[in-house]
């Protein structure tokens, strides 16, 4: 999933976020959400990670969790991408 993002033209390092909302996304917003990773936790709050390319996508991204009417409990520049593991992992194989 982050091989072949773009790069923070700033910084020169890859732009990954985590965002954590309340509640578990079901398996019809994977499509929804592109190449993030959804993440479903134990604690009943998912994990929406992925590659931002600027500031509007990120945006874009939290108007989707809004539009969902799921609560935010956070959101994350990821520092080190490379230690986020390349495929799409879900801890739970259930989804509501």
């Amino acid at each position: 999933m982050l091989d072949n993002l773009k790069l923070d033209t700033e910084s020169g390092q890859l732009m990954v976020y985590q965002i954590r909302v309340k509640g578990h996304l079901g398996r019809q917003w994977t499509d929804w959400f592109g190449s993030v990773t959804i993440t479903l936790e134990d604690n009943g709050n998912t994990l929406l990670t992925g590659p931002v390319v600027d500031q509007a996508a990120l945006h874009g991204m939290l108007r989707k969790v809004r539009d969902l009417g799921l609560p935010l409990v956070s959101v994350i520049r990821v520092e080190n991408p490379s230690s986020i593991k390349s495929t799409a992992s879900r801890s739970r194989n259930d989804y509501y």
